[in-house]
C-alpha cells in the first residue's frame, strides 16, 4: 500500500495531494495549483495604481524644470564680461563707448598693475542685463581694437583658494624689464618655469610667467619673458619664433 514518504520524487510546496476514500484500491491524485487570488473581488481601478507612466511624467517635468530654476540670468556672474587683450593706453571711458553700442553698460573696470601702474590689457565689463553681455560678445569677440584682437567671455568660475593663492605668488614674483617679449599660441600644458627653461638656453632671463584668465587657472594661451638686455631680447626672438613648444608653434615677438 503506497504511502506519502513512499514517494521518491519531492512535490512543489505549492502542489497539493488527495487521498481517494475508495478503500479497495487507495489512490493518490494531484491536484492543479490554485490562485490565492481567485477568490477577491476584481479591482476595476487597479490600472490607475500600477500604471507607471504617470510618475515616468512627473519624473520628466522636474528634470526639464530644474535647470531653469538653477539659473539667474539676472545676477552679475550672468553679466559680467572678461576683455582681454585690449591696448595699455585703453581707458575705462573709451572701453564704455565701445561696448555700449551693442548694450547698456553698469560697470567698466580696466586692470592696472599695482606696482608699474600700467594696463594688464585686461578688464571687466558688468552689463545691464544677460541678453546684452550675449549681444556684447556676439559682436565684439575676436575684433580688433587699436589694432589688437580682442576677447570678449563671460568670465569663469573663481578659483578654489588654495589654486588662487599661488597664481597670486606667480603673479607677484614677475620682474618686470623694458626689456620683455611676448609668446603666444601657447599650449596649455605650459608652465612659467617651462618658459623659463626654454628661453634660459639663449639669454639672461630675469623672471616668466604664463598669463591666465582672470580668477582661475585656464590658461588665456600666451606668456611673457623679460632680459637684462636688449640683445637677449633679439636672440631670443629670432631663436625661438615659430619654434615649437610642447606641441605648437609659438610666436615671439616684443612686448
Amino acid at each position: 500500500m503506497a504511502t506519502i514518504s513512499s514517494l521518491t520524487t519531492p512535490l512543489p510546496t505549492s502542489t497539493r495531494l488527495a487521498l481517494s476514500t475508495n478503500q479497495s484500491k487507495p489512490s493518490f491524485q494531484l491536484l492543479k495549483r490554485s490562485n490565492p487570488f481567485n477568490h477577491f473581488p476584481k479591482l476595476t481601478h487597479l490600472h490607475q495604481i500600477l500604471n507607471t507612466k504617470a510618475p515616468q511624467r512627473l519624473f520628466a517635468v522636474a528634470e526639464e524644470t530644474a535647470p531653469a530654476a538653477s539659473a539667474d540670468p539676472s545676477s552679475e556672474a550672468a553679466r559680467r564680461l572678461y576683455v582681454g587683450n585690449i591696448p595699455r593706453n585703453l581707458t575705462n571711458e573709451e572701453l564704455t563707448k565701445i561696448v555700449e553700442e551693442h548694450g547698456a553698460v553698469e560697470k567698466t573696470e580696466v586692470m592696472y598693475d599695482k606696482y608699474s601702474g600700467r594696463s594688464r590689457r585686461f578688464a571687466f565689463v558688468t552689463m545691464k542685463t544677460a541678453e546684452d553681455a550675449n549681444a556684447a560678445i556676439e559682436k565684439l569677440n575676436g575684433t580688433e581694437i587699436g589694432g589688437r584682437e580682442i576677447k570678449v567671455n563671460i568670465t569663469e568660475k573663481p578659483l578654489q583658494s588654495l589654486d588662487l593663492s599661488s597664481l597670486q605668488s606667480d603673479e607677484s614674483q614677475f620682474v618686470d624689464s623694458p626689456y620683455k617679449v611676448y609668446v603666444g599660441n601657447l599650449a596649455k600644458t605650459v608652465t612659467t618655469d617651462t618658459l623659463k627653461n626654454l628661453f634660459s638656453k639663449k639669454g639672461k632671463v630675469l623672471s616668466a610667467k604664463v598669463s591666465r584668465v582672470p580668477g582661475t587657472s585656464k590658461s588665456s594661451g600666451f606668456g611673457f619673458v623679460t632680459f637684462s638686455s636688449e640683445e637677449d631680447v633679439d636672440v631670443a626672438i629670432s631663436s625661438f619664433n615659430n619654434s615649437l613648444l610642447e606641441g605648437q608653434p609659438i610666436r615671439v615677438n616684443k612686448a
